[in-house]
């Protein structure tokens, strides 16, 4: 007859339980359990003192303190009571010690051990030696407490989770290398500011945040930048940061290969509904998303809260504007960072009913170059004739909006100076791009824009999914035909029988498999042999390069190509741009798109008379004339000069003489 056992539950072998049963063996190990009965017996006062204990240890430092607090007022009104019962005193005392006089005595004795050495008296001695070795204990205690838990405080305030009190900052959610780049055009722009912070949230370790900051952004002036740990889609998490209280929020897209989900998660997270019904804050947010197909589902997210960067969409067509200009990019740098001149919204109701051609000349230190209607709607110079209407804003270029103000004397203008553009016709153009990444396909589709009918662009690179992208991404070109071929860029004998003096322009594009410094030395070895091929061949071509890395920008120069277009720090200075004043999105889109107005570099010959000297406001004036809004100049002399900004000037003194040569250029804004 089989054996019956009494009722069992499994748990682990547990050495202090009573009754041990093995049950059926399972193979060749038995099961081991405890009789139900065993573990519900009624706990001993020894383990509820215990679990009592336990549960003070596990409170943290301030509960330790306080039950080291108990325990001492213990001794000393235990040591008091037997003083006084006992009748005990000190030796050289002439009568019994009251209670308060002994009380005082025990405290004294507990806190200071060395008092304990001047006492009289066997008995006394005797009990005040029992006061003094617990005061010893639980002084040791304390101090043990005290350090233990201030190194445990630090340590917390290392990782950087606790909550910042600021109001008005600036919050930066994420980590990538654009991050440098905004800290510092933020620092420039709140120079003025009376307390300006810059908080950053982001899964990282607050000490490496701050020691990273520090050492690519040593001088943040009187911009104070606070790091704290947390992962940026984590809605709990990213309240460290204070966002409600925030003037601006600025959403990064970690390095990733597909990083708009993050993003789009992190816009979630801080746009999500209070769950007490509470009305939310509008906020002011600014992030960059990578892919176009993912704008919509974003804007869906975000609504009227957040202004997107397209980062491929506005590199591409940077690219694609600066391969045809050199010296573009210099330009629109000067436009999107807080160094020098920048874009503003002014209101002026003194101008209003005049047209836009008459208050473009009435401004001295500035220009004037569109207007944001009071129904919403935005012109990037408009026609000269174009009324200002009431409610309505003008887009000004200024050094600093304390220098917007409108001039009474009417300017001085030598009419005689003044030239006539020739008609010009233009051939169909080769372009060449060296290289692949996802930004490829846009920039094909953004030359085909700007290219005359019939031109071609030629693809070499050794991704071998480019000839795919352009057959899906690149079906509709009207002006251009795009084709593609498998080849090293880096390798001379390619780049030799590429036969470069055929090709108007040359882009290089950045491998995206690699490290942003290996893409960047693979692009300047590229460069190095374009220079050598161009300088021995004679080729006429144009060389425009991407760079991702800033540093890399002062390195490249001994290239000598036309241009750079530095992806990053573009991205960066428009992100820093938006998040100071985010109406700036709707100029952004008009001038980095082919419809409208653009930045152009003109021959001076177009305007001016070439060898003579003449004021800014005569190159205003001829420009004005052919519906142009004139922005600057670019002198060829100084195109290498980096001290000189390569030769580019953005919104010059307008009295001040200037003598133009042949090469040299005029910044415009122009449809075509």
């Amino acid at each position: 007859m089989a054996r019956s056992y009494p009722k069992y539950i499994w748990r682990d072998h547990n050495p202090r339980a009573k009754h041990l049963y093995f049950g059926p063996a399972q193979g060749d190990k038995p099961v081991i359990a405890y009789r139900i009965s065993d573990m519900a017996e009624t706990p001993t006062f020894s383990q509820r003192i215990r679990y009592l204990f336990d549960n003070i240890m596990g409170r943290g430092s301030v509960a330790l303190i306080g039950l080291l607090l108990v325990l001492t007022l213990a001794l000393v009104l235990i040591i008091a009571t037997v003083l006084v019962i006992g009748g005990v005193a000190p030796g050289d005392a002439k009568q019994p010690l009251g209670f308060f006089e002994a009380l005082w005595l025990a405290v004294v004795r507990t806190l200071d051990a060395g008092t304990f050495g001047n006492d009289t008296g066997w008995r006394f001695r005797l009990i005040m030696l029992i006061d003094t070795l617990g005061g010893v204990f639980i002084v040791a205690a304390l101090i043990g407490v005290l350090s233990s838990g201030l190194e445990s405080r630090l340590s917390e305030m290392r990782k950087g989770r606790s909550v910042v009190v600021e109001e008005g900052h600036t919050l930066i959610l994420g980590w990538s290398p654009k991050i440098f780049t905004v800290i510092s055009e933020l620092a420039i722009a709140n120079e003025s500011a009376r307390k300006p912070r810059v908080v950053v949230v982001a899964a990282r370790d607050k000490v490496e945040m701050e020691d990273a900051i520090r050492e690519r952004v040593p001088r943040t002036g009187r911009m104070k930048v606070i790091c704290r740990t947390g992962n940026p889609i984590d809605p709990g998490e990213i309240q460290v940061g204070r966002p409600m209280s925030a003037k601006s929020i600025i959403v990064l897209a970690p390095d990733a290969d597909d990083p708009d989900p993050q993003v789009i998660k992190t816009i979630l997270a801080l746009t999500r509904r209070d769950p007490t019904g509470a009305a939310r804050p509008r906020l002011n947010i600014v992030a960059e998303m990578s892919d176009e197909r993912n704008l919509h589902v974003a804007r869906m997210v975000g609504r009227d809260d957040v202004e997107f960067v397209l980062l491929g969409d506005v590199i591409a067509r940077i690219a694609a504007q600066t391969c045809r200009q050199s010296g573009l990019s210099v330009v629109i740098t000067e436009l999107l960072d807080f160094k020098g001149n920048e874009f503003y919204f002014s209101a002026e109701p003194t101008l209003t009913d005049r047209t836009f051609g008459e208050a473009a000349r009435m401004y001295g230190s500035c220009l004037l170059c569109g207007l944001l209607r009071a129904d919403g709607t935005f012109q990037l110079n408009p026609a000269p004739d174009s009324r200002i209407n009431a409610g309505d804003q003008l887009l000004l270029i200024a050094e600093d909006d304390s220098l917007i103000r409108v001039d009474r004397d009417p300017p001085v203008i030598d009419t005689a100076a003044l030239r006539l553009a020739t008609p010009r016709t233009h051939a169909p153009e080769r372009s060449l791009i060296l290289g692949w990444n996802k930004r490829g396909p846009q920039l094909i589709n953004e030359l085909d824009t700007y290219s005359p009918p019939n031109s071609i662009i030629h693809v070499v690179a050794e991704d071998p999914g480019a000839t795919d992208d352009i057959s899906r991404l690149c079906a509709k070109l009207e002006n251009s035909a795009a084709t593609a071929r498998a080849g090293d860029t880096a390798d001379r004998r390619v780049l030799d029988g590429l036969g470069l003096a055929t090709y108007n322009h040359v882009i290089l594009l950045c491998a995206e498999d690699v490290s942003a410094q290996q893409a960047d030395a693979r692009a300047l070895i590229t460069l190095l042999h374009l220079r050598d091929i161009v300088e021995k061949t004679g080729a006429a071509c144009s060389i425009t390069t991407e760079m991702l890395d800033v540093r890399d920008r002062d390195l490249a120069d001994v290239t000598r190509a036309d241009d750079f277009v530095i992806s990053d720090k573009l991205t960066s200075l428009m992100l820093a741009q938006l998040s100071e004043n985010r109406e700036l999105g709707i100029v952004f889109r008009n001038l980095f798109t082919a419809e409208g107005s653009e930045l152009y570099l003109k021959p001076a010959s177009d305007y001016v008379a070439l060898g003579e000297a003449v004021t800014f406001y005569t190159v205003a004036e001829a420009a004005a004339r052919r519906s142009e809004v004139a922005l600057g100049y670019r002198i060829v002399a100084h195109a290498e000069d980096a001290a000189r900004e390569y030769g580019v000037v953005i919104n010059p003194r307008k009295g001040e003489a200037i003598t133009f040569a042949a090469r040299d250029k005029i910044v415009v804004l122009a449809e075509n």
